[in-house]
């Protein structure tokens, strides 16, 4: 007898699920991402004006990163598995989910512990410590760089974090704004009459969509919370 296909949740999870663990959003109300001008610390042409404060930057925060723990919201996600797909597509560029137990992951921005060469982008290696200094090389001889898509770089797993989420069953905003593009979009992928549940103490305007469910919660609480009720169905 054939079982049947388990229904397949994608989640889009953006800063607020990393803030909780102690992680500092990438902007703060006061528009600095840990007291630096995001455009001078993630872009292009901050890295080729000044490569030591980038990497230094990126440095510290695989410092903090590695000191932080997956918290409730992370755990919620691993717990959908049991009954679940459960695709998770991540503004986010720790590793917070990994540690967690997630099993599949996109990380549409980047990953924090990896390098990547300046010159060839298919030569990305993982980290081994939580420094690149100027003077690491890649195997060809070219300076690396964080592997992390920078701001008005194109973001290179987006047509796979697209295909993923015209296929889900249900689908899941948690701690982000959706203000990032092109991110922020994948909501507009998902299929007709696809249940919907924004996890966030914020509400984004999205009010004119069907089937649709805010939780106004942080996600340490309000994720627990919609993952028991759909484990309970699942």
């Amino acid at each position: 007898m054939e079982t049947s296909k388990r229904k397949k949740i994608v989640v889009l999870t953006g800063a607020g699920i990393s803030a909780e663990s102690g992680l500092a959003t990438f902007r703060g109300s006061d528009g600095l991402w840990e007291g630096h001008r995001v455009e001078n610390v993630a872009t292009p042409e901050a890295f080729a004006r000044n490569p030591e404060l980038v990497l230094e930057f990126y440095n510290q925060r695989r410092t903090a990163a590695r000191a932080a723990q997956p918290n409730a919201g992370h755990l919620a996600l691993v717990a959908l598995e049991q009954a679940y797909e459960v695709v998770i597509v991540t503004q986010n560029v720790d590793d917070l989910h990994e540690r967690a137990g997630s099993s599949h992951v996109i990380h549409l921005h980047g990953q924090l512990f990896e390098s990547r060469s300046t010159r060839y982008n298919s030569l990305v290696y993982p980290m081994t410590t939580d420094r690149i200094d100027l003077g690491d090389l890649c195997e060809r001889g070219h300076q690396l760089r964080p592997n992390i898509v920078w701001f008005g770089e194109e973001v290179p797993l987006m047509e796979r974090a697209i295909e993923e989420t015209a296929t889900a069953d249900l689908f899941m905003v948690v701690g982000t704004s959706l203000q990032v593009y092109p991110a922020a979009g994948l909501v507009n992928y998902t299929p007709t009459n696809c249940p919907t549940y924004i996890i966030d103490p914020h509400q984004p305007p999205l009010t004119s969509r069907r089937n649709l469910h805010f939780i106004t919660e942080p996600a340490s609480t309000g994720v627990p919370r919609i993952a028991a009720e759909l484990l309970t169905q699942g």
